[in-house]
């Protein structure tokens, strides 16, 4: 938490200060010219990227997979087109790094294999599952979850119907 605030406090100053000495080596309008390009240049990449990842996400959900990868990318996207839209050049060199797509599927391998670390922790260990905490995931493939009915079951809800 403490990070954060921190973060909160040093990226605007330092936002402050790029800006400040930017303008001092071109000029007041040009740098404001090139803060609204890169806004504007980032919204277009945006809108191009989001539109591939959406069809990405829509593939792998007609072939009958999860697509964590796109909802990951996707939610990067977000970040980084909210990073695009805050004025300044450290904020847009980050935004510009979350919408290409070869640094976001980048970022997005690492997190998801963080992620895939953390939960194999926590299950292996008892962690969370389906059923709540301490619950463990079945890794075992060979094991069909279902109900079985018997005659005597159907014969019995027949009669209550």
């Amino acid at each position: 938490m403490r990070f954060i605030f921190a973060l909160f406090i040093a990226v605007p100053v330092l936002e402050m200060w790029v800006l400040i000495q930017v303008g001092q080596q071109i000029g007041a309008l040009w740098t404001i010219a090139l803060v609204l390009s890169t806004a504007f240049i980032g919204i277009n990449l945006l809108r191009h990227q989001g539109l591939a990842t959406l069809t990405s996400a829509n593939w792998r959900i007609q072939a009958g997979q999860l697509p964590a990868q796109e909802i990951l990318e996707g939610i990067m996207l977000a970040v980084g087109g909210a990073l695009l839209l805050t004025p300044g050049f450290i904020t847009d060199t980050f935004g510009f790094l979350l919408l290409l797509p070869f640094s976001r599927r980048l970022f997005a391998a690492r997190l998801m294999g963080r992620f895939k670390a953390f939960t194999t922790a926590n299950v292996a260990g008892g962690g969370f599952g389906p059923k709540g905490f301490g619950a463990r995931f079945n890794t075992d493939e060979s094991i069909i979850d279902g109900e079985v009915e018997t005659p005597q079951d159907t014969v019995q809800r027949d009669k209550i119907n």
